[in-house]
């Protein structure tokens, strides 16, 4: 049964296409979507449940009544057929209502709501271009989609366990007041709307407060952190206490925003008090003084009493509720701010894949300055034969890495267009475009998951064998057959540690260029791929290198010139225009920038004066 209620829906299936809403009644909306055939059904057993709970105070009411008429002798015989049914109704019925309510509620609502926020706001964030994560914390951003899922799921269970409850348990106890005498009602209506106004007070002023608790929060976290994720840049330079100073600012930002909040619900329990003492006087003393008159009966007057009592104790609940739904929209906005903004690359509506044939890939007149006027790339045109193994070189700021980001298309150009056998690469999808592109960068970043894993990341359908043959040839067999974790996982089970920070930096390099290997791309572009790597194994690993671009088309960025020297033809990129291209021979020939660069070198490696991105 509870299976059943579980899988009426599946909240990771039909995920919207598009940018989610800014907004947070249509984001809401959104959210809702995939439960709207089975609103009805919350709505009607949650309308059940509350008629039943009012229905049990007022026959509570008349029960007294019935007793004090017929008395102890003749009770059974006038309302014992009666009294049998609603003990029937409360045994059998009752429980049926509010279990149906429950497994609705539970089951359908909430066990699915959670994640389908979470899932659907990481699955957006995932289409988000690099440049999106280098300009945010990566613990703030996860730290919005995984609250976003509690909020969301809260909000909604609340809006139909809660204020739906609420508002039905209220016309319940209209009826039953209206039923002692209609005067009863002015008194609960009065009561209602000061209740209401005085809700939206404070509920206003608490999404408000919240919100900013939730943007200190997600602050502090993202300090926390970044902290963690650089710790050996924190110890090696000595800044613990800076780093200390640097979240307990954050953290007291959060206390303060905190304390503000809380001074809110202090004020709410207090005026929340002051506007149930006037209910309790303003239903029971009309009340009892009806009775006293003859207008009312016991039972009726003591049906009155416990439905006001019932709301003194409902309407702290409700306030609170409301809090809540107040206190997680600000959530929500919060979260919005990173979540719902519209990706910056994109694939056009139906692109194709890219259909590789030779690998030629060509620049034409491609400009991209970031958005600024000045820096980046200016007018390159540059074509790479298939097959041809090319060497990038240039001082820091040349461009070397926007030339590849714009061929990856991490960004799309703002002049000019890339090509790749003749299609232009923002014509075809992205995941095609990428995945004919094998890549080893300078900083080989690994995820926190085991080597295989790390090494299969390149072809997931690869073999056991293929994945320990594209580990031998980037020299990382030998070191991973030694590997162990604190779990006692050894070799290819071990695990890396967060962005591989188990590994050092020459291990961490064997493994993505393993990872590469694997992949086997087309297309193959090396950002310094040995730099972390000593000269033994680097010259292991060149020989390697040299097998695996074969008949491939080859970029490869270098400060170290010597490792580019054996490449068919070397660009040098000069604020961000090309300023030769050649063979290392006939660059030195030449005598201009690479041959400058070459001489300053020892041992072919760029020096600081040269080398200054």
């Amino acid at each position: 049964m509870y299976r059943f209620f579980e899988n009426l829906v599946d909240p990771f299936t039909n995920v919207p296409t598009g940018t989610p809403p800014a907004t947070l009644l249509a984001y809401m909306k959104t959210q809702i979507a995939p439960f709207r055939h089975l609103v009805p059904w919350i709505a009607l057993s949650g309308l059940l449940v509350a008629l039943v709970e009012g229905g049990l105070i007022w026959y509570g009411g008349r029960l007294i009544d019935m007793m004090n008429g017929a008395g102890p002798a003749g009770f059974w015989a006038a309302h014992g057929t009666e009294a049998l049914l609603v003990a029937a109704g409360i045994l059998f019925l009752r429980p049926a209502f509010i279990g149906l309510n429950s497994l609705l509620l539970g089951q359908t609502l909430s066990s699915n709501l959670s994640e389908q926020a979470r899932w659907r706001a990481h699955k957006h964030m995932l289409g988000q271009s690099a440049s999106f994560f280098q300009n945010d914390f990566a613990g703030r951003l996860a730290n919005r989609v995984m609250q976003m899922g509690p909020a969301v799921e809260d909000s909604i269970f609340m809006m139909f366990e809660a204020l739906w409850f609420a508002a039905s348990y209220m016309l319940g106890a209209a009826l039953i007041l209206g039923d002692v005498h209609p005067a009863l009602l002015i008194p609960l209506a009065l009561w209602l709307v000061a209740y209401l106004a005085y809700t939206r007070w404070i509920a206003v002023r608490t999404a408000d407060a919240s919100e900013r608790h939730s943007d200190a929060r997600s602050l502090a976290t993202g300090r926390v952190v970044d902290a963690y994720a650089n710790i050996e840049t924190v110890k090696l330079f000595a800044h613990g206490a800076r780093e200390e100073d640097y979240a307990l600012s954050a953290m007291k930002r959060v206390r303060l925003r905190f304390q503000r909040f809380l001074r809110l619900m202090t004020l709410m329990t207090f005026g929340l008090n002051v506007l149930n003492g006037l209910l309790i006087v303003g239903v029971i003393a009309p009340a009892v003084w009806l009775w006293a008159n003859g207008a009312a009966t016991v039972g009726q007057v003591t049906a009155a009493i416990a439905l006001t009592i019932r709301l003194n104790g409902m309407s702290g609940w409700i306030m609170w509720v409301a809090i809540r739904l107040f206190e997680h929209a600000g959530v929500i906005r919060e979260g919005l701010r990173s979540i719902a903004i519209a990706h910056s690359v994109i694939d056009r509506p139906a692109a194709p894949a890219l259909a590789l044939k030779r690998g030629e890939v060509r620049f034409e007149g491609v400009s991209h300055h970031y958005g600024k006027g000045a820096g980046g790339l200016d007018n390159v045109s540059l074509t790479i034969p298939a097959g041809q193994k090319v060497g990038l070189v240039g001082r820091s700021g040349a461009g070397k890495s926007s030339l590849v980001n714009l061929l990856l298309r991490f960004r799309d150009v703002e002049h000019g267009r890339i090509l790749i056998d003749g299609q232009p690469v923002g014509a075809v999808t992205q995941d095609s475009l990428r995945g004919m592109i094998g890549m080893v960068t300078q900083d080989s970043s690994l995820l926190h998951r085991s080597v295989r894993a790390n090494i299969l990341y390149g072809r997931p359908g690869a073999t056991e064998a293929e994945m320990m043959r594209a580990a031998e040839r980037a020299e990382a067999h030998h070191f991973i057959d030694t590997l162990t974790d604190p779990e006692g996982r050894r070799g290819y089970d071990a695990q890396v540690g967060e962005r591989g920070v188990k590994l050092s930096g020459g291990q961490r390099q064997r493994i993505a260029l393993a990872r590469v290997i694997l992949k086997d791309a087309p297309i193959l572009i090396l950002d310094e791929a040995t730099s972390a790597l000593d000269s033994e194994v680097e010259e292991a690993i060149q020989s390697s290198l040299y097998g695996v671009m074969e008949g491939k088309t080859v970029i490869a960025i270098a400060h170290r010139l010597s490792t580019i020297a054996r490449m068919d033809r070397i660009v040098v990129l000069d604020r961000g225009r090309v300023a030769e291209d050649g063979t290392h021979d006939a660059l030195l020939a030449r005598g201009g920038i690479y041959a400058g660069l070459w001489s300053r070198q020892s041992g072919g490696f760029l020096g600081a004066e040269d080398d200054v991105a």
